[in-house]
């Protein structure tokens, strides 16, 4: 099982307890190999080498797949679901689509946990959106590349691991990303102010392939199911606490945390707003019945 994320990052330390969890209930039966931080594959390949069968199972960041259908990515658009209640919700209106476009490329989603929601890093407070513009700024899916070109920064694509020697190098100076991957990343190493913005709570999903499921007996079927359940309750908790223990571990280790000024709030809503408009001219119809699912 290949997963893009380090070991002491919550959400992989959940799925080394849910492959335990399927080991203990099918008395060893059916055991799974966690291959961590992309020792196996990289990123961006771990959901096409699932739906090949290079590896029956994995996990991966959700709003990846935004350039296949934007159904995928909703929980990534800046201000539409900013509280765990709220992603919650659109979770609960997503779901059931991402299940559908998933079962047509041979997977099957188990289960998805949340990033805390997303806070912005930098050096220097930043007062307004304008405070932004020219920076180099990390993006990890294709809504942050929009929100950083509509904020006149420029979009550098980093994945977590490579955060670090990207601010060493000055290949890119902000980022917006979790608390989780601030402290874990050592931010306090590279910038100094951490901006409580809460702009949106991305998903992490992990997927089996259909075939390789189907052909498990349903005894082992129903413990993964179940080990399933228990990880995506699990890691939604874990989540929670997470948000405030790594804010508080950056806070102690020299960061400034702030709360966004008036004026940051209202440029980033604006260019939230922007994005949301945007999404829904080229939203398919999968897409805007999640959006109306969930605002309604």
């Amino acid at each position: 099982m290949p997963t893009p994320y380090g070991d002491s990052t919550f959400h992989t330390i959940n799925i080394r307890q849910f492959a335990e969890d399927v080991a203990a209930a099918t008395d060893g039966e059916l055991t799974i190999t966690v291959h961590s931080a992309g020792s196996l594959f990289p990123h961006a390949e771990i959901k096409n080498a699932i739906r090949s069968r290079q590896v029956p199972i994995g996990e991966f960041f959700l709003s990846r797949l935004s350039n296949e259908d934007l159904a995928y990515g909703i929980d990534s658009q800046p201000f539409v679901a900013t509280t765990y209640e709220g992603a919650e919700k659109l979770w609960g209106a997503q779901k059931s689509v991402i299940e559908d476009l998933m079962a047509a490329e041979g997977l099957k989603p188990l289960f998805s946990v949340p990033w805390p929601a997303q806070g912005l890093y930098t050096n220097g407070e930043i007062a307004t959106v304008d405070d932004l513009s020219g920076l180099r700024f990390r993006a990890y899916n294709a809504a942050l590349e929009e929100l950083a070109a509509l904020a006149n920064a420029a979009p550098v694509q980093i994945e977590a691991a490579d955060i670090p020697q990207a601010f060493a190098t000055g290949q890119v100076q902000a980022m917006i990303t979790s608390p989780s991957t601030g402290a874990n990343t050592k931010a306090w190493d590279f910038v100094t102010h951490y901006t409580q913005i809460d702009a949106w709570l991305p998903k992490n999903i992990v997927v089996v392939n259909a075939r390789v499921f189907d052909r498990l007996s349903p005894e082992v079927q129903a413990a993964v199911m179940d080990a399933a359940t228990a990880a995506e309750t699990r890691g939604w908790e874990m989540s929670m606490a997470e948000a405030a223990a790594k804010t508080q571990e950056m806070a102690d280790n020299g960061i400034t945390v702030v709360a966004p000024s008036d004026a940051l709030v209202e440029g980033l809503q604006g260019i939230g707003a922007t994005m949301l408009d945007n999404w829904k001219s080229n939203a398919s119809d999968n897409a805007l019945a999640v959006l109306d699912s969930f605002q309604n």
